[in-house]
């Protein structure tokens, strides 16, 4: 009898392993959106866009109202992400684009493999590690960029990179079948899920826009359209979570790589195509909101910077909560991801962020010890509030400046979130200690981009 009843006990564990694990670590989801303003969120009180499925985590989760991403545009943000350093110590300050353009900016053609990487940090930690959205750490038409796999993806599908791109609407189903091996395995898993909505091209398909035929402008009708697409997916993989009962298991974020685009007024509706992705509506259907804050994509104003970030992970991260005071940088990804995984980070290396597990559990905010940066290349937009190419963060105040510092101005950013009144005429002692900071960390910063980044289409281009 004894020996059955230890029989029995093996073929328990044997069935029930994955649940009976010593591995405590969480898996985790991190859903990033492209151009998702914070203000497009039924749960942040959208006047027609719904967002069930999103607005759920936040039933579920916290939701932490002072998250800046490192970047107004997208690949910058994306690579703060991945390495948790600014984006300019990679000398990369705008989209990466083709090569010329490249050039002209001063960037690398790609983030360099040898960079530090989250994803190669967690898959040394035994995490299984995905990648499947969009890439733009380097860009298609650089036809010899590296892939995602070099950066520490055991596997990936993405669009925005070289070789086979996928089909934008796949990232769910691909990221479900991910999270199905990885339960079978019995492994901790780690996917960086970087959705395209509502990025342009606006893929507006019929389903979606009858839900929203009340609206009045055809432009209003597309954008709340795409958003309920993406929202949608996002149910499928939570619904994966539940099906498979590692919901309690699996911490999720969602949030977005900048603010909202934002059309010139008389743009009108037209069909573009996108390499990438294919054909669809162009920017006078990108109706992004900000929330209140001050500008849009591109601009390093909390519209530009300042984005949704909602985390779930149950009995962890208290649900139905709101943090308007803890703030958090896309820098601190890293440190956080890794801690919550037990990664070891190399010794060498330096992260410009700091691990907000403690935060993540409902505890009070450390001061942060040392400034936020930004950097961005202008590039071609030209709104009112695209003149910032600098911005640093400190204690309460904001500082944001030009290429040559002669224009500032100055926010007290704890009280004043939509930066509408300019402190610096009131604060000259501030604007002067913010400007000393920037600069000593300008000169931290590489005079240019290094290492094996470049493209050899750059030859005829030099």
């Amino acid at each position: 009898m004894k020996k059955l009843t230890t029989l029995f006990f093996i073929l328990f564990l044997v069935e029930y392993g994955a649940f009976c694990s010593e591995d405590d670590r969480p898996n985790i989801v991190f859903i990033f959106a492209d151009d998702w303003g914070w203000g497009d969120l039924s749960c942040h009180g959208h006047p027609y866009i719904k967002t069930p499925n999103i607005d759920r985590l936040a039933v579920e989760g916290t939701d932490f109202t002072r998250f800046t991403v490192a970047s107004g545009v997208c690949s910058p943000s994306r690579a703060a992400v991945v390495t948790g350093q600014f984006p300019a110590r990679q000398s990369i300050i705008q989209h990466f684009d083709v090569v010329p353009n490249n050039v002209r900016r001063g960037m690398p053609d790609w983030l360099s493999p040898e960079a530090p990487s989250l994803p190669r940090f967690l898959q040394e930690a035994g995490y299984r590690t995905a990648l499947f959205g969009k890439w733009h750490l380097s860009n298609s038409p650089v036809t010899d960029s590296p892939r995602p796999d070099a950066y520490g993806y055991d596997d990936y599908a993405a669009f925005n990179c070289s070789g086979e791109e996928m089909p934008w609407f796949e990232d769910t189903n691909l990221a479900s079948a991910f999270i199905e091996e990885s339960v079978h395995r019995d492994q901790p898993f780690f996917i960086n899920l970087w959705i395209h909505e509502p990025h342009t091209p606006h893929h507006s398909l019929p389903k979606y826009e009858r839900m929203f035929d009340h609206l009045e402008h055809r432009e209003d009708q597309i954008y709340a359209a795409v958003l309920a697409h993406a929202d949608e997916r996002i149910g499928q993989l939570l619904a994966t979570l539940d099906r498979l009962g590692i919901t309690d298991q699996t911490l999720v974020i969602f949030s977005s790589d900048n603010g909202p685009e934002r059309a010139r007024p008389g743009t009108e509706l037209l069909l573009m195509d996108d390499h990438a992705t294919g054909s669809g509506w162009n920017t006078a259907a990108s109706k992004g909101t900000t929330g209140g804050r001050r500008g849009f994509k591109a601009a390093v104003f909390e519209g530009g910077i300042g984005v949704p970030f909602i985390a779930r992970w149950p009995g962890q991260i208290k649900a139905g909560m709101i943090d308007d005071e803890s703030l958090i940088s896309a820098v601190d990804l890293l440190p956080t991801f890794c801690e919550l995984a037990a990664a070891k980070l190399p010794d060498d290396y330096v992260s410009d962020g700091i691990s907000f597990t403690s935060v993540l559990k409902g505890e009070p905010m450390p001061q942060r010890k040392k400034p936020l940066f930004w950097k961005i290349h202008p590039g071609s937009r030209h709104g009112s509030d695209h003149w910032a190419a600098f911005a640093v963060v400190h204690d309460q105040w904001k500082l944001v400046t030009n290429s040559d510092h002669s224009r500032v101005a100055l926010f007290n950013i704890s009280k004043d979130v939509g930066e509408s009144k300019d402190l610096h005429a009131e604060k000259p002692e501030t604007v002067t200690d913010l400007l000393a900071m920037l600069k000593a960390w300008k000169a931290t910063l590489p005079d240019g981009p290094f290492g094996d980044v470049f493209s050899t289409l750059r030859k005829p281009v030099n």
